[in-house]
C-alpha cells in the first residue's frame, strides 16, 4: 500500500464521528459504507492527497467507502492536471457516482470549468442524454455551479428545458438550477414558467425554491405564485 493511501485511511479513521455518521446517513438514502467524516476535513485530506500522491491514491482508493469515493472525486479538482487529464479523470469517475452528496460535493471542486467554458459545456452535454441518474445530475450541478452567467444562461436554460428524465435527484437538481437562473437572470428564466414547458414536479419545485430566496422581492414572489400548478408532484418531498 502506498504511503499516501495509508495516511488517508489513518486520517479518516481518526476524524470519524459516530453521531455525524448517523446524521449523514439520514440525508443520503441507502448509504451504509460511511465513517462519519465531515466535508471540510475531507476537502483537507483530498487537497493533500492530490498534491502528494494523486496517481498513487487513484490506484488504491477503496471506492466502496463513501469518504474514499468523495476524496477520489474531489482530487480531480485539486490535482495539478492538464485539461485532457481532467477530462479523462471525470470520464472515469462520473459513472461511479452513486448518490447526490458525492455528486454535489465533488462538482464544486471542478473550478477549472470556469476556463475554456465552451469546451467544458460541450463536455457536459452528452451526460444529459445518459440513462444514469447521477451522470445527469453531475452535468446539471456543474452547469449550476459554473455556467449560470451572461454567456451561458440561454444554453443552460435550453438544456434544463429539454431534460426528459423522471429520476428524483435529476429533477431536484434541475429545480435548484432553475431557481438560481431566475435569481441571476429573471427576464430570461421566467418565460419557462409562463410557457409551461417543464414537468409538474420540476416546475413547482423551482418556483418554491425561488419564492424561498431572500434575493427575490415580495412583489416577484406574488407574481410567480400565479404560475404554481395545483396537484403537481407533491408526493416527493424528500430532502436532497
Amino acid at each position: 500500500m502506498y504511503e499516501i493511501t495509508e495516511w488517508v485511511k489513518k486520517e479518516l479513521k481518526e476524524n470519524a464521528e459516530q453521531e455525524y455518521r448517523e446524521f449523514h446517513k439520514s440525508l443520503v438514502p441507502g448509504l451504509e459504507t460511511l465513517l462519519g467524516v465531515r466535508i471540510p476535513k475531507l476537502r483537507e485530506i483530498a487537497k493533500k492527497a492530490a498534491k502528494e500522491g494523486y496517481w498513487e491514491y487513484v490506484r488504491e482508493a477503496d471506492l466502496t467507502v463513501y469518504e474514499e469515493m468523495m476524496i477520489r472525486g474531489m482530487m480531480i479538482g485539486y490535482g495539478k492536471l492538464s485539461a485532457s487529464q481532467q477530462r479523462e479523470e471525470l470520464e472515469a469517475f462520473v459513472p461511479r457516482i452513486n448518490n447526490w452528496a458525492v455528486c454535489d460535493s465533488c462538482c464544486t471542486t471542478y473550478k477549472f470549468m470556469k476556463k475554456d467554458q465552451q469546451e467544458w459545456f460541450s463536455f457536459l452535454l452528452p451526460y444529459l442524454e445518459s440513462q444514469r441518474e447521477y451522470e445527469i445530475r453531475f452535468a446539471v450541478v456543474c452547469m449550476l455551479d459554473f455556467f449560470i452567467n451572461e454567456d451561458f444562461i440561454l444554453p443552460v436554460l435550453d438544456a434544463l428545458k429539454n431534460l426528459r428524465q423522471e429520476a428524483y435527484y435529476v429533477k431536484m437538481a434541475a429545480a435548484w438550477a432553475l431557481s438560481v437562473c431566475y435569481v441571476k437572470f429573471p427576464k430570461q428564466t421566467e418565460p419557462l414558467f409562463a410557457e409551461g414547458v417543464l414537468d409538474d414536479f420540476t416546475h413547482n419545485k423551482a418556483l418554491q425554491k425561488i419564492r424561498e430566496s431572500y434575493r427575490v422581492s415580495k412583489e416577484e414572489k406574488e407574481r410567480l405564485r400565479l404560475y404554481v400548478r395545483p396537484a403537481a408532484g407533491a408526493a416527493a418531498q424528500r430532502r436532497n
